[in-house]
């Protein structure tokens, strides 16, 4: 009788010891596949390309100059054309352009590429936004103080 309960034991640490094992190998070939697919993805861009993500990194006065070009070289890529003009006014979407402007030029890592580039692209694409756009410029350099 002893040695049929010794039996049972060591076939229920068998059985125990399997499943641990198990366990242990299938989650670190799952691990392997994950860190697999992720050095597949190509890297993603610091900055989003989304006006109010460009808004937020343009807050950040400790923006990179890179960070920067990468964030106008996507707005102009993505977000260049405004919406037309209701009127003789403009569409209430401008003031985030106005904005961008604004703080682009107010930004202590920018220089005047960035901005010439931000202001021609978008002057191309909006010839009717052209008095709007200078006047903008205008406010931010002058708010600048050169």
């Amino acid at each position: 009788m002893d040695i049929v309960f010794i039996l049972k034991t060591l076939a229920g640490l068998i059985v125990i010891l399997a499943l641990l094992v198990l366990l242990f190998v299938y989650p670190a070939k799952k691990r392997e596949i994950k860190k697999a697919a992720k050095k597949k993805q190509p890297k993603k861009s610091t900055t989003e390309c989304n006006l109010k993500d460009i808004i937020v990194l343009l807050k950040n006065k400790q923006t990179e100059q890179k960070e920067l070009e990468e964030a106008i070289a996507c707005m102009v890529k993505y977000h260049a054309k405004i919406p037309n003009k209701l009127g003789i006014r403009a569409h209430p979407d401008f003031d985030m352009y106005e904005e961008i402007i604004l703080r682009l030029c107010n930004h202590p890592s920018t220089n005047k590429d960035i901005i010439l580039k931000l202001d021609r692209a978008l002057q191309k694409q909006n010839p009717t936004y052209t008095h709007e756009l200078n006047n903008a410029l205008s406010k931010g350099l002058n708010a600048r103080g050169m």
